[in-house]
């Protein structure tokens, strides 16, 4: 592969990848913290349109003499009520440390979120004291209507799908250049040397003559 082609496969790399990770739903990024030794949860509220798409991604890090770090025996329970419908309860799953939970908005109204961690180093009053199992979790929220997300992702996989084919038709010209630079640079290297095998016969007869 030529270097105008790895150059250009190397720009259109990253542009894909790019393009690829911006489909997704607008997200509010937060982060608050847990009693990973009494396992109490942590609850926040949201009101939520009918119909509406909610995705979260959230990651737990456990505290260990005041630095967090990954704990592989932390889990996370997260459930979701609806608080408007005498709560009842539209998730309820339990995770690792790391994780995602997506729900639909059956109806308008105030939804409560809880996380309950489970699996934290517990220790002593000292090693409490010390920071030993509070759990730092941060979350990303995504929320939106779901037609108003799939209509933005249609149009958004519309646009990329422009882009890659406006992108493969570049590609399929630097190839039709390329071949012609080759070629005409054989047709070039042929011509030169008929025209230097020509000069070399010519040479030859005319001092062969001369003798």
């Amino acid at each position: 592969m030529d270097t105008l082609e790895r150059g250009s496969l190397s720009l259109l790399r990253p542009l894909l990848l790019f393009l690829v990770l911006n489909v997704v739903l607008p997200t509010q990024a937060l982060y608050f913290y847990l009693d990973g030794a009494s396992a109490s949860p942590k609850c926040f509220y949201e009101e939520l349109p009918k119909d509406t798409l909610v995705v979260g991604h959230y990651s737990a890090l456990e505290s260990q003499n005041n630095v967090f770090i990954s704990n592989p025996d932390l889990s996370i329970t997260v459930t979701v009520d609806e608080v408007f419908d005498n709560d009842h309860r539209v998730v309820n799953t339990k995770g690792s440390h790391t994780g995602k939970f997506t729900f639909s908005a059956a109806d308008a109204g105030e939804h409560r979120i809880c996380f309950t961690p489970a699996g934290a180093s517990q220790g002593g009053w000292l090693s409490q004291a010390q920071g030993h199992g509070q759990v730092k979790l941060t979350l990303d929220l995504a929320i939106g209507e779901t037609s108003a997300i799939e209509s933005t992702d249609k149009g958004k996989l519309s646009e990329i799908a422009q882009k890659i084919r406006d992108l493969n038709a570049r590609l399929q010209d630097i190839r039709r250049e390329q071949v012609f630079q080759r070629v005409g640079g054989i047709l070039s290297a042929t011509s030169s040397g008929e025209s230097a095998n020509g000069v070399d016969t010519g040479t030859r007869g005319g001092i062969q003559g001369s003798v």
